[in-house]
């Protein structure tokens, strides 16, 4: 059986690495191949692909090197995908800057959120069920939000509550994106439709909803970020008004 190359983690190499901080080389040629380099080819590989189609070996291959070459630079895939979604956020919006109090700048915010989780569905299996080093980029949207939650007046654990609300949403939503199956999905109504009708009487309320269209597919117009959004915003509302 082949032996990984890939070394233990070290967890203050690793954030050394994803915030710009390791000891760069003084003497010698400059590098042909860069860590940034090698993190836009595995981000546009996730793009194209999704987040099982980036390996170092495919990386590797995608920017015609050798794989140890990679290693030079970025020393596991873990350290690759830490990378990955801290590039991939960019910027985060202005949206302190945006007048109005609290509630449409937070809402601001969400949207541009979301946006980037279309734009990288794969960021969703990236920050799942580990602890993530987290670097610059994604504290810089964290300290967005929170910069707009400060305005509520609202104690900082709630504000911080306020963010898991509302980043919750955010990826809820990115999960029925990722698991969306047109096919799939039609096929499971259908045999689900045949199966309740003959079981009607059994589950009234459920019939009743399904048969008013509480089960309807969204309209093309319809944005699915939104009526969440504005129900959690309602709801912090309500709190900053009781003081």
């Amino acid at each position: 059986m082949a032996r990984s190359t890939e070394k233990k983690r070290d967890p203050k190499a690793s954030l050394a690495l994803l915030w710009g901080e390791q000891e760069q080389p003084r003497r010698g040629p400059k590098p042909s191949l860069t860590a940034g380099r090698i993190v836009a080819a595995a981000i546009a590989l996730a793009d194209a692909e999704g987040l099982d189609a980036v390996s170092m070996q495919r990386v590797a291959a995608e920017l015609e090197v050798t794989t140890m070459a990679l290693y030079r630079y970025v020393p596991s895939k873990t350290d690759l995908v830490d990378l990955m979604v801290d590039a991939a956020g960019g910027a985060p919006p202005a949206v302190a800057e945006l007048p109005g109090g609290w509630r449409e700048p937070l809402a601001e915010w969400a949207r541009q959120c979301w946006a980037l989780y279309r734009r990288h569905p794969w960021i969703l299996t990236a920050t799942a069920m580990r602890r993530q080093h987290m670097g610059p980029g994604q504290l810089a949207w964290l300290d967005a939000a929170l910069a707009v939650l400060a305005r509520t007046g609202l104690p900082a654990a709630r504000q911080h509550d306020t963010f898991l609300l509302v980043i919750g949403h955010i990826r809820s939503l990115a999960q029925q994106l990722v698991d969306a199956d047109e096919e799939a999905d039609g096929e499971w109504q259908r045999l689900t439709g045949e199966l309740l009708d003959r079981h009607r009487d059994r589950f009234p309320a459920l019939t009743a909803a399904i048969a008013a269209g509480a089960f309807a597919p969204a309209q093309p117009d319809e944005d699915p970020l939104e009526f969440g959004l504005q129900r959690i915003l309602d709801g912090v509302a309500a709190l900053v008004e009781r003081g």
